[in-house]
Order: structure tokens, then C-alpha cells, then sequence
């Protein structure tokens, strides 16, 4: 019985003593583990007479319900308190400022693509997409560039194997288009395009619109209005001149280079500026699609969107416009609301998929 009282004597202060879960955890190991003190004399109580046991037994349990009595209060105690000191630790100011929200940017590229789909679709135009990675057949063979053809060379694709590629123009469309509709066809072809090439006015990857009409009466001077009307609506301007020189591209008979001129032009100190190709559609292209050659004739036009992005918000180095600077974007960008109204249902989200 002494050693049940000196027991709970000692330990009840260690137990409200402790400043923590793991010493707490010490004094309960000493006390009531298989090593410790009060386990220890509970063992005793085999060699005692069964009245002594009775009376032994009921005073051990007393003391043993007082001790874990204790335990469980303090550990209560100690949890709370952790808790309370996490909360306090990892608490956050919400009287502190806000950090500064940067508002967004529409990138001049994609400024530009909304620009020119608005006012192709103002002249009538639907919008038709096809996919990044092209066949042999539609980007090249269908548009009357056989296999070994050189002016494939000029192209310089990135390949995939001998019949996948990235596209290196948005001309594929054009061939699913007509491959799915009959004529009369006339539609607009923006996206993204692939070359291995890199300098200040070219890059690897970059963003093509093409126009393609297709009718019973389409003619190269459909194509210059069409052109002049564009850069007119697209630079906001009537001092528009244009000039067409002779080209070659295999998908087109007779093939043009378009310079444009005017105020655009000398404003960077030069009469002409190259702009585009163009021409009329090569009747080699139409009998691909099985579209009847003499009874249909159309037109074709294809424009850099990133050069045209450059021309009009002056910007004098293609190649900062893939790199993701956002001091360059926050220089050139566009906040939203600059966006034009798209009107006639034309706009990227919308429109004709090729498959």
C-alpha cells in the first residue's frame, strides 16, 4: 500500500509536468508499461491470500484509474495546445494587400487572326480549318507537287516519315474542302504552319491566312478587289496600292507575287512592300478534287498573319513573338476589349473542320 501511494505521488506531478506529447508518453510507459512501476506490483498480487488480493486489487485500480485519468486530461491539454500553436504559426493577415492582379494581353497575332476573319466575313467567306499534321496527298501531291518535285525543296518540311508532316501551309484545307463540297466554294483558312526556318522576318512555326474561291465566273480581277478591299478595311486606310508580279506556285497558273504600296509602304522609307502570293487556281488541282476544270475556274491568295501583325503595330522583329516575354506582350498586347466584333458567324471557334 506504501508503494501505491508513493506511485501516485510521483507521478501525478511528472504528468502535469510535461510540456509535451512524447514526454507524457515517457511517464505513461514508466508507470503503466509492461516494465513499469505499478504493472510491477500488480504482479505481486499472485502471491497474496485472496482477502489481501481483494482489498489490494480494488486500491490498485483506484490508483490506476486516477493515473490514466490524468493522462488522458493532460494529453487533451497538450493536443489543444499544439493546434493552437499550428494555427498561430501558419495564420495569414488577411488585412495585408492583395498582391496586384497583371491584367492579360491578347497576343498582335491573335489580334490580327480576329481582325482579318471579320472582314472576311463581312465579304461573304466561311471559315474552314484542317489539321496540323498533313499527308503526302493533301499537302503536296493533290496541289500538283508530285513526288520529287522541286519546288518541294522550297518548302523546307518538317517530316515525320515518308508520308506525315507538319504542314508548311494551310493550302491542305483548301483540297478537303473540296474534296467534301462542290462548288461554288468560298472560304478562309487560318492556322498554324511549320518551315525549318529562322531569321528576324521567318520563323519555324508561324500563322498563315489563305482565301480560296472556286465558281463558274471567278477571275483575277475578283482577286484584286478582294486584296485591295482587305488591306483597305485591314490597315484602315484608302491609300492602298497593289502590284502583281509574275511567280511560280505549282498549285496555281498564272502565279503572282502582291506588292502593296501607298502610305503603308513609306512609312518604312520604301515604294513596295512584298506581301503574298496569289494566283489563279492551276485546273491540275481541280481534276485532284474531281471538280470539272472546264466548267469551274477560282482563285487563291495566301498572307503571313504574323508579317501582317508586324506591318500594322510595328513591330520590328518577328522572333519575340514566339518567346513568351511578358514584358513584350504587356508592350504589344492588346488588352480584350480591342477584340473586334466577329460578325456573319465567323471566327476561330466556329466555322468548318476538314477532316
Amino acid at each position: 500500500m506504501q508503494q501505491l501511494d508513493e506511485i501516485r505521488a510521483n507521478t501525478l506531478p511528472l504528468i502535469e509536468k510535461a510540456e509535451n506529447l512524447s514526454a507524457l508518453d515517457a511517464v505513461r510507459v514508466g508507470v503503466l508499461g509492461k516494465n513499469g512501476s505499478l504493472t510491477g506490483l500488480m504482479k505481486n498480487m499472485g502471491v497474496m491470500s485472496p482477502e489481501e488480493r481483494k482489498t489490494f486489487g480494488a486500491t490498485v485500480n483506484a490508483v490506476k484509474n486516477e493515473i490514466v485519468s490524468a493522462l488522458d486530461a493532460k494529453k487533451a491539454a497538450l493536443e489543444a495546445k499544439e493546434m493552437a500553436d499550428k494555427l498561430a504559426a501558419e495564420s495569414v493577415d488577411v488585412t495585408l494587400p492583395a498582391r496586384p492582379v497583371q491584367q492579360g494581353r491578347i497576343h498582335p497575332t491573335t489580334q490580327a487572326m480576329e481582325e482579318a476573319l471579320t472582314i472576311f466575313a463581312q465579304m461573304g467567306f466561311e471559315l474552314a480549318e484542317g489539321p496540323d499534321v498533313e499527308d503526302d496527298w493533301h499537302n503536296f501531291e493533290a496541289l500538283n507537287l508530285p513526288k520529287e518535285h522541286p519546288a518541294r525543296q522550297m518548302q523546307a518540311t518538317f517530316f515525320f516519315d515518308n508520308k506525315n508532316m507538319l504542314r508548311t501551309q494551310t493550302s491542305g484545307v483548301q483540297i478537303r474542302t473540296m474534296e467534301n463540297q462542290k462548288p461554288p466554294i468560298k472560304i478562309v483558312c487560318p492556322g498554324r504552319t511549320y518551315r525549318r526556318d529562322y531569321d528576324a522576318t521567318h520563323l519555324p512555326e508561324f500563322h498563315q491566312i489563305e482565301g480560296f474561291v472556286v465558281d463558274e465566273k471567278a477571275n483575277l480581277a475578283n482577286l484584286k478587289s478582294v486584296l485591295v478591299e482587305f488591306f483597305k478595311l485591314f490597315f484602315e486606310t484608302d491609300d492602298v496600292q497593289v502590284r502583281f508580279r509574275p511567280s511560280y506556285f505549282p498549285f496555281t497558273e498564272p502565279s503572282y507575287e502582291m506588292d502593296l504600296g501607298g502610305v503603308l509602304a513609306r512609312n518604312i522609307g520604301k515604294e513596295w512592300i512584298e506581301l503574298l502570293g496569289c494566283g489563279v487556281v492551276d485546273p491540275r488541282v481541280l481534276q485532284n478534287c474531281g471538280i470539272d476544270p472546264d466548267k469551274y475556274q477560282g482563285f487563291a491568295f495566301g498572307v503571313g498573319l504574323d508579317r501582317l501583325a508586324m506591318m500594322k503595330y510595328g513591330i520590328p522583329d518577328l522572333r519575340p513573338m514566339f518567346e513568351a516575354d511578358m514584358k513584350w506582350i504587356k508592350h504589344y498586347g492588346f488588352v480584350p476589349l480591342d477584340i473586334p466584333t466577329v460578325t456573319s458567324g465567323l471566327s476561330l471557334n466556329g466555322g468548318k473542320k476538314c477532316d
